[in-house]
């Protein structure tokens, strides 16, 4: 009797030991990178996707279209699909070198092809530096002016180039968060552009 009394006293003392334990201490969350990382990182992407919708205004005209924006390292893949004059275009972009095919399946290239693009937008789009705007960074090969989130430490504005770029939304790609709605001015010429999918 006194052997099954001394477990059953061992037994309640060892729950009640096991009850006040304490909770494990948990390392803090490490801090969300400041933005002189982020852009160092997004300006260093070299491979992206996204597939969205453009609206662009320009001299009194206006078009929308759908937007397929693949970029694999320094060369640019840009499918606009809408109205756009003959129905569409097809622009691969690397440096200085442009060449445009159209829903016809004409091709041009050079400064031909410079001048039937900005004859089918209605301006000539700076897509050079449009690249690193998308990712919602200047374009590091000029200078710019930034306007920081400085809760986010993400862009709400950039001016670069003689253009403004206002940040409206953010979206979670991956592991980060990239524009999903900005706007492009410059002059009598306005662009939005709405991301409905990033791929990183």
């Amino acid at each position: 009797m006194r052997i099954d009394g001394l477990r059953l006293g061992a037994a309640c003392l060892i729950t009640a030991l096991a009850g006040c334990r304490t909770a494990p201490v948990l390392p803090p969350a490490a801090p969300a990178p400041g933005w002189e990382a982020q852009r160092a990182a997004l300006q260093a992407r070299t491979h992206f996707e996204l597939k969205g919708r453009v609206a662009v205004a320009a001299g009194g005209e206006g078009f929308n279209a759908n937007l397929h924006w693949t970029q694999d390292g320094a060369r640019s893949f840009v499918s606009l699909q809408g109205p756009l004059g003959v129905g569409g275009a097809q622009v691969t972009a690397d440096g200085a070198d442009l060449s445009l095919v159209t829903s016809r399946g004409e091709r041009l290239d050079s400064q031909a092809a410079h001048a039937a693009l900005a004859a089918r937008l209605g301006f000539d789009p700076p897509l050079a530096a449009l690249r690193y705007w998308v990712l919602g960074v200047p374009d590091p090969q000029s200078p710019a002016t930034e306007a920081l989130d400085a809760q986010t430490q993400r862009l709400s504005g950039l001016t670069q180039a003689g253009w403004h770029i206002d940040y409206t939304a953010y979206g979670a790609a991956g592991t980060n968060s990239l524009p999903t709605r900005l706007t492009l001015q410059r002059d009598t010429v306005r662009v939005r552009l709405l991301v409905d999918d990033w791929q990183l």
